[in-house]
Parts: C-alpha cells; sequence; structure tokens
C-alpha cells in the first residue's frame, strides 16, 4: 500500500515532489518551509527543512542529477530560490531571484538537462521567467509575456528531435531540438513557447488549438508528456471547469493540437503528473481523490486506479506518480 508521510509542516501541503531516482522526496507549505525526506521501501526520514520564502512555498521542482542534489522551489513572495545539498542533509541557497515576479509565482520547473541548468516559472502577474545559470555562475533572466490575468502552470516539453510540419515520410531533417514550454492562464487557455533558433526571442508557437473541447475557466496546471513515438506531442492540462483535456500534435511544430475530453469529474483539477513511461496519468482533484488514467488502443482514456486522500484537506495536494 501507500506510504502515509506526516510532514510534521504547520500549514497545508501544496506539493509534493519525488527527486530522478525516487529517493528524496521534498514538501512546500503554506508555513512558508519546504521539507526534504529519504524515501527507501516502507520508510521515510526527515532530513532537512529549507526556509527562506516569505509567504506560501507553492510548488517546488527537481533538477536532473548530473546538476547534483538540486531543487527550486516558487512562492507567493514573488520569488524562486534554488536551494543545493552541498553535503549530505546541509543544504546551501544556490541562488535567489527574490523580486523576479511582481505577484505569487505559482509554478516552476527545471528544463530538460540536455539544455543546461535552465527553470521556468509561471507568474500572476502575467509573465513567465526563463532563469539560466551560466558558466561563470552567474544566472540570467528572460521574461515570458505570456496573459494579463496570469499564468498558473509551465511545463517543458521533453528533449527530442522533430520533424518540420509538412516533410514527408522519411523526408523531414530532424532539427536540433528548441527549448519549448507549455503553460496554463487564468485566460482559460494554453499557450505554446519556444525559444527561437535565430534571434533567442521566445515566441508563441503558431500551431493553432484544434476544435473541440477547451477550459472554461481557469487553467490550474499543465503536464507534457515524455515523448514515446516520435513525432507525437501529448500535453494534459486540467482546469478549475472540473475537466482534462489532453492535447495531441502529430507532424511537429506548425501543427495543430488536437483536444479530447478526458474526463469531467466532481471537483475543480488541481494537479496532473504523468508516469516516467508517458503511458499512465495522474489527476489530483478536489474532491480529495488521485485517479490515474491510461488510454487504450482505442484512443479513449479509462481510469486505472484511484486512490483516496488519506486526510482529505480539500486541495489535493499534488500528483506526484513516479512509477
Amino acid at each position: 500500500g501507500p506510504i502515509v508521510v506526516d510532514t510534521q509542516h504547520d500549514d497545508m501541503v501544496h506539493d509534493a515532489q519525488l527527486d530522478y531516482y525516487g529517493c528524496k522526496l521534498a514538501t512546500s507549505s503554506s508555513d512558508r518551509t519546504i521539507k526534504i525526506y529519504d524515501v527507501s521501501g516502507n520508510s521515510f526520514a526527515h532530513t532537512a527543512t529549507l526556509q527562506g520564502h516569505e509567504g506560501p512555498v507553492w510548488e517546488v521542482s527537481w533538477s536532473h542529477p548530473k546538476f547534483g542534489i538540486v531543487l527550486a522551489s516558487c512562492s507567493f513572495d514573488g520569488s524562486v530560490l534554488i536551494h543545493r545539498e552541498s553535503r549530505p542533509r546541509e543544504w546551501t541557497l544556490l541562488h535567489a531571484a527574490r523580486g523576479l515576479h511582481d505577484s505569487s509565482v505559482n509554478g516552476v520547473a527545471f528544463a530538460p538537462h540536455e539544455f543546461g541548468l535552465i527553470a521556468a516559472a509561471a507568474s500572476s502577474d502575467g509573465r513567465v521567467s526563463v532563469l539560466t545559470h551560466n558558466e561563470d555562475d552567474t544566472w540570467g533572466v528572460e521574461y515570458i509575456r505570456d496573459n494579463s490575468l496570469g499564468v498558473n502552470a509551465v511545463s517543458w516539453a521533453p528533449y527530442a528531435p522533430f520533424n518540420e510540419a509538412g516533410a514527408g515520410e522519411g523526408e523531414g531533417v530532424a532539427a536540433a531540438p528548441q527549448p519549448t514550454v507549455v503553460t496554463g492562464g487564468c485566460d482559460n487557455r494554453i499557450r505554446f513557447w519556444t525559444r527561437s533558433a535565430q534571434n533567442g526571442q521566445w515566441e508563441e508557437e503558431p500551431g493553432a488549438l484544434g476544435p473541440g473541447p477547451a477550459h472554461t475557466d481557469w487553467v490550474r496546471d499543465v503536464a507534457w508528456a515524455p515523448a514515446i513515438i516520435p513525432g507525437v506531442d501529448v500535453v494534459a492540462s486540467c482546469s478549475e471547469d472540473k475537466t482534462v483535456i489532453v492535447w495531441t500534435r502529430t507532424g511537429g511544430r506548425g501543427s495543430s493540437w488536437e483536444p479530447k475530453l478526458l474526463h469531467a469529474f466532481e471537483a475543480p483539477v488541481w494537479r496532473l503528473s504523468w508516469s516516467v513511461t508517458g503511458s499512465v496519468l495522474a489527476v489530483s482533484s478536489g474532491d480529495s481523490s488521485v485517479t490515474l488514467w491510461k488510454a487504450g488502443l482505442d484512443g479513449v482514456w479509462r481510469r486505472v486506479s484511484h486512490v483516496e486522500d488519506v486526510a482529505g484537506d480539500g486541495e489535493g495536494g499534488s500528483a506526484a506518480a513516479q512509477q
């Protein structure tokens, strides 16, 4: 059965993320702290409490282990902090991007490691920031102006060479992957942004969202699935409107994203997480449950399991499906 972790946080827990190896767990809370646990088998041990934020900590993200044990956190205080475990149980602040945004930073995510140590953060000020670690140990920041109502979530496309749309079978030349993110906004929609290979600027992708289901309320989370089939991209989005939509694009950049309703839930849907293989989607909803979904060969999404939230505290926390 599931391991139940009593986090000892003094307030609501907003996120829980396992690292690359599934051996470390980070949780973040309205008590302004992050707690780190070592997880092995059926046991866990609290090893550190990270402080530094001046407001609720909404989300955390682990980097790839090639950069060491590095964790990014984002908060209502408008900042992103990047922490590093320098020695076992000893954490230092690698970088403090305070005042990075004018209002709450709602989501943070590290890019695929092939691009370097890069993190994107989504904010209520309507912008997404991209923090890049440079060779001289400084950090650069770029901003994407997404939508004026605010951005709730950001997710990176996996590092996978793509074929430009319009190329016939076998004719497409695999181009070097460009960093790409998907965002979920308070304007009820998702957007795709790519850093241009020509001028280095972040540009909104031209590929339109196809006809069909669309969100009618705030998009709370977006999750880009791991690349399984070459030339096929899959993104899931969830919303305050109680739905999850799975968007599929075939044929690379410039092609349209075709939406499919995964399910209409009983309550707002807070968080999404893909399994490492990209075949199972974990959905965390406001009715205090986590459900796992898988697409059949007929393309229909079916529920494969259901996990009741033991505490039942309402916000559903995070669906960290790292199986």
